[in-house]
């Protein structure tokens, strides 16, 4: 069977593109889009991904800031920090790079964040809203799957969506969009008996478990579009995902590279809810 490429890459460039025009509209009002990226702790990872998001903020015209503290930091100096952050009228967004070390709790920082400011979609009330299908931030790499799985054409009403992984950041979440799109949604992780009887039913399988090529083609539906949300080493040291994708192209009808797939799309719907929160601030000034 031929297989389609969704590529992450040429996708997020083309809404950078509209988003790029968002950000000058909005400079011509006086109002630049800032981010406030926070990083606790030397975890490299976390660094490149910092770094990552710093560079497609400065690409787009954006004003980027970015806070970095030992590892020893007192959680109460963390919350303080953010409050500080949700005062401060330059920045429209604030995220906290995960994970945090131990002795920090995380959803106590998550909700320290203003929900105007969340543009990560992790508070309380913006996975409330999200439930509920009201106006709210989006959990950026579940919204980035949505964005390719509605670029590329493809149709959720009434198919079968598999997600496999449960996560509050990608599982979760993407289940709910995935529903709200009139998808039927079941839900499986790496514990799941027969798992494979369950993911041989998918017209859409989402793969998010955090296991290198654990999905190989006798996983996966003949037709099937297969989004491949893991970041993963294999033996050789080299960048893969939750999907072993040699074989599974084979198989699908779409399907995500790992890289190249939904990690370009992450970063792009943080910029997308950072803009919109500069854009909501615009709006709330006029009707002041």
């Amino acid at each position: 069977m031929s297989y389609e490429i969704i590529s992450g890459k040429e996708i997020g460039k083309a809404i950078r593109i509209d988003l790029f025009e968002r950000i000058q509209h909005l400079k011509k009002q006086g109002i630049t889009p800032g981010l406030a990226v926070i990083l606790v702790g030397n975890n490299p990872a976390s660094k490149t991904y910092v770094s990552n998001k710093q560079k497609t903020c400065e690409d787009l015209g954006m004003h980027s800031r970015s806070l970095t503290f030992e590892t020893d930091l007192d959680e109460s100096d963390l919350v303080k920090a953010i409050h500080s952050l949700n005062q401060d009228p330059e920045i429209h967004g604030i995220l906290v790079q995960l994970p945090l070390p131990e002795h920090i709790t995380e959803s106590k920082v998550l909700a320290a964040i203003s929900p105007e400011k969340d543009v990560d979609g992790f508070h309380p009330i913006s996975i409330g809203k999200m439930m509920l299908g009201q106006d709210t931030f989006l959990p950026c790499t579940p919204h980035g799957v949505m964005k390719l799985l509605e670029h590329s054409g493809i149709q959720l009403l009434g198919k079968h969506a598999v997600v496999v992984g449960r996560s509050h950041i990608v599982g979760k979440p993407m289940g709910q969009l995935l529903l709200q799109k009139d998808a039927t949604v079941t839900y499986a992780h790496s514990k799941t008996v027969n798992l494979k009887d369950i993911t041989l039913q998918a017209d859409i399988l989402v793969v998010a478990v955090g296991r290198a090529k654990m999905i190989t083609s006798d996983y996966v539906k003949a037709g099937a579009v297969v989004i491949d949300v893991g970041m993963n080493r294999d033996e050789n040291n080299r960048l893969c995902g939750d999907v072993d994708f040699d074989s599974v192209k084979e198989v699908a009808s779409y399907i995500t590279p790992v890289p190249g797939g939904v990690g370009p799309m992450t970063i792009t719907m943080l910029m997308e809810n950072t803009v919109q929160s500069a854009e909501n601030e615009l709006r709330q000034d006029k009707s002041s």
